[in-house]
């Protein structure tokens, strides 16, 4: 019990600064999947369409591009040549358009009963509802404002935008999603079980978006390795994001998404690469946390961060439905 009480005090002051510590996860054995055709997204916006919306689309126009390799190819060529593979992930498009292959791990869920109308966060402080996608439960406004196509999304997954979740909380790193004392026995999670463990048994999501890495550790990409298996052993389709700051100072969070991304043949939402527009790329320094520098989203990168997330869900959706 003191143990128990220990943890949970730990976690608790970890969750007040939005920051974590390196947790000592086991790895699991990279998976090897063939390379993918880089996509060209689509984004449409309505007729009234305000600024930042018409700046969404601009965002998403200016960074689509059709790269001569893959990333798997460019990383055979790093090897072979010995050179750093630094900014080939900031050419990839900002919205995915998914293989076939996530059709067949959706499939999977649905064979064990994961829900079809269902989907999940993990991230940090930024991903939780009132900072991302709540307010498409809590705007009607806003929702009419979509287009038909995704308000139709947003109807599907009621009940997912604005939930709180063990997955989704102030601080969270890849390691604390694998870590039995991470969600404080809260959210009807128990601690013989991760928070991932939890959210797939209360939630059962047929879909995860994993934006992660602001409060990165040094053995992030192992962890999110051992997630991403995780998840499609269930039958459960990643969505893997990249961030829009740089608290590591050399992007290898965001390039290490990216080439997970190729690894296991899964959609990527490049929504650092929306940004590119917005001054200081829409990041600005918190009162009061000033040590962590500017990795919080001000209103118009948060608008886009939105947008730009539920294009991609939707996306990755009908393409593993066939709708």
């Amino acid at each position: 019990m003191k143990r128990r009480l220990f943890f949970s005090l730990l976690a608790y002051i970890t969750i007040a600064a939005c920051q974590a510590e390196t947790l000592p996860i086991p790895t699991s054995t990279p998976t090897n999947t063939p390379a993918r055709l880089i996509p060209t997204p689509r984004y449409e916006i309505p007729p009234a369409a305000s600024a930042t919306q018409a700046r969404i689309a601009t965002s998403i126009a200016s960074t689509t591009v059709t790269p001569a390799t893959t990333l798997t190819q460019a990383s055979a060529i790093r090897t072979a040549t010995q050179t750093p593979l630094s900014d080939e992930w900031k050419k990839l498009p900002v919205l995915p358009e998914p293989d076939e292959n996530i059709r067949a791990i959706y499939e999977k869920g649905q064979s064990l009963d994961n829900d079809p109308n269902a989907f999940s966060i993990f991230g940090d402080c930024q991903s939780r509802p009132d900072e991302f996608f709540g307010v498409f439960e809590t705007d009607p406004f806003l929702v009419e404002s979509l287009p038909a196509e995704l308000r139709e999304t947003v109807e599907h997954f009621n009940g997912s935008f604005n939930r709180e979740s063990p997955t989704s909380q102030d601080g969270t790193t890849p390691g604390a999603l694998l870590w039995d004392q991470w969600h404080r026995g809260e959210y009807g999670c128990t601690f013989a079980e991760t928070p991932v463990e939890c959210e797939l048994r209360i939630h059962r999501p047929s879909f995860v978006i994993i934006q992660i890495g602001t409060h990165f550790e040094s053995r992030n990409t192992e962890y999110l390795r051992k997630i991403i298996t995780q998840l499609i052993d269930n039958g459960v389709v990643p969505i893997l994001a990249t961030k829009a700051d740089n608290r590591e100072l050399d992007d290898r969070i965001n390039r290490d998404m990216a080439l997970l991304a190729d690894e296991f043949n899964l959609p990527l939402w490049n929504f650092w690469a929306s940004l590119a527009d917005l001054p200081n790329r829409g990041l600005y320094v918190m009162d009061g946390r000033e040590e962590q520098g500017a990795i919080y989203l001000n209103e118009e990168a948060q608008e886009i961060h939105r947008m730009t997330g539920l294009e991609a869900l939707n996306i990755v959706w009908r393409v593993a439905t066939g709708s």
